[in-house]
């Protein structure tokens, strides 16, 4: 049979078959990932090949984990000089931003970003909680949005609590996989309740049937919104270590700095100090904003700016 996971509890998934059952199921033996070291070989949205065990337990076996098409990935929090997957196989990610109570740092955006850009995955800001945005803020808030478009990353301002932009998003969401994700604190689970009105009764089912008295918060888990339509929820993320980007490269998974890289004087260039570089003449200008040449110095160096 083959299914999708849309959730984990650890050694436990919850496998959703072709016709919508759900099926309680564990991996067969040991399953590595060519180059990849991650604390969890399977994760949420992954497309496995499994059968269900003749025991009366209603209980299946994982067999097989095909391709990914992409993941979002991030350093784990747990085992040192290991990476974890937060979800695989997405149409899109949505960033919940928030500028207030609490404020997302440029940092993690920009870190977000590269991650989706390095895996192909398009991504948008959903800026919540604008009910508590004075006409500074709110002007704040369109100049961040302005940045960020005119580099290729559409955004959304939003509010759970007025419901300002929620049919939009939730527009955004149809015949999609989308991941959504964000600080601990932004609102996500409150978005989530509204784009999905009975999810508390789905997530009661859930949770009835695969955890079995354990629950752990660190691992994503998707819900249905509409037919072929699936958002996938994350825990709040405190940090997002960028993984497997060589420095080389990362100036790549910027989109202002990519689109000027040929003009640099060296082909090897870093764009931190050479001469004749194109992108520290273009961060000079105006062109390219001064926030995300930090955030990308900051990734380039190794800095802690991943809050």
């Amino acid at each position: 049979m083959k299914g999708v996971v849309v959730k984990s509890t650890g050694s436990w998934y919850l496998v959703r078959d072709e016709e919508g059952n759900l099926h309680r199921a564990r991996l067969r033996g040991k399953f590595k990932i060519k180059g990849l070291k991650v604390s969890n070989p399977l994760a949420v949205g992954d497309r496995v090949e499994f059968e269900v065990e003749q025991t009366g337990e209603d209980t299946a076996v994982i067999f097989k984990i095909e391709d990914r098409e992409n993941y979002i990935i991030r350093q784990s929090t747990h085992k040192t000089a290991y990476s974890h997957i937060i979800a695989a196989n997405l149409d899109q990610a949505l960033l919940i931003v928030t500028l207030v109570s609490p404020r997302t740092s440029f940092g993690f955006i920009d870190r977000f970003l590269v991650t989706a850009e390095a895996y192909d995955i398009p991504a948008t800001l959903i800026f919540n909680k604008t009910d508590l945005y004075d006409e500074d803020v709110m002007d704040y808030q369109r100049q961040i949005s302005h940045m960020y478009g005119q580099i290729g990353y559409p955004s959304l301002a939003v509010s759970a609590k007025t419901n300002e932009g929620v049919e939009e998003m939730r527009a955004l969401l149809q015949g999609k996989t989308t991941l959504l994700s964000g600080h601990s604190g932004v609102g996500k689970s409150t978005l989530i309740n509204l784009l999905v009105p009975d999810l508390a009764l789905k997530t009661s089912e859930i949770s009835d049937f695969s955890d079995k008295g354990v629950h752990t918060t660190t691992f994503a888990e998707m819900f249905e919104v509409d037919q072929d339509t699936f958002i996938i929820d994350t825990p709040g993320i405190k940090e997002l270590g960028i993984v497997d980007i060589p420095a080389a490269q990362l100036g790549h998974y910027f989109p202002e700095m990519r689109e000027r890289m040929n003009q640099c004087r060296f082909n090897n260039c870093t764009h931190f100090n050479e001469p004749g570089c194109a992108v520290i003449e273009a961060v000079r200008h105006n062109d390219i904003s001064l926030s995300r040449y930090e955030s990308y110095l900051s990734m380039l160096h190794g800095g802690d700016n991943r809050k």
